[in-house]
């Protein structure tokens, strides 16, 4: 079975003013839980995960909120005859999205930099501007560049700074 745990609002708040002095694999775990990712994923990432995640369930810090048991593949789909679909107008760029950003960087940083990323991640979590998030994820490119490499660091400024609008001015 997987399950996917959630800070609570007092795992947020040990975040931001680290109250219970977490020993750094713990509050590495506490970071990494973000709502998405499976206990098998963290497994993966955390040393000793299974103890640290104990730890915040049990300091009511991080939440369980889905378990579900593994997928089965589904059976293949029929083969059906193409349709023809018109085509219409490509509608306007939506204005862009800073919370889906945003939630989507600060897990690809830690995916990269795991808790050499804590104190970028803390700060984007905040952001609600784009201009600042702009400049939040170059920010995060160059500490990429320097931790992990050029090849990262261009794909990571790829996948989320053509996200966002040319800047203004």
């Amino acid at each position: 079975m997987t399950t996917i745990y959630r800070k609570t609002a007092q795992g947020q708040a040990e975040i931001d003013v680290r109250t219970r002095r977490l020993s750094p694999r713990v509050r590495s775990a506490l970071i990494m839980v973000d709502g998405k990712r499976s206990d098998d994923e963290l497994l993966k990432m955390i040393p000793q995960a299974e103890e640290a995640l104990k730890e915040l369930l049990d300091g009511g810090l991080i939440e369980a909120i889905s378990v579900s048991r593994p997928a089965v593949a589904p059976a293949p789909a029929m083969a059906t005859r193409p349709v023809d679909i018109p085509v219409a107008a490509a509608p306007a760029a939506p204005a862009v999205d800073v919370i889906a950003v945003r939630r989507e960087a600060v897990r690809a940083l830690n995916d990269l930099l795991g808790p050499q990323a804590e104190s970028l991640a803390i700060k984007l979590e905040k952001v609600t501007d784009v201009n600042e998030l702009r400049m939040l994820l170059e920010r995060a490119v160059t500490y990429i560049s320097t931790a992990r490499g050029g090849g990262p660091a261009a794909q990571f400024a790829n996948r989320f700074l053509s996200k966002l609008e040319p800047p203004l001015g």
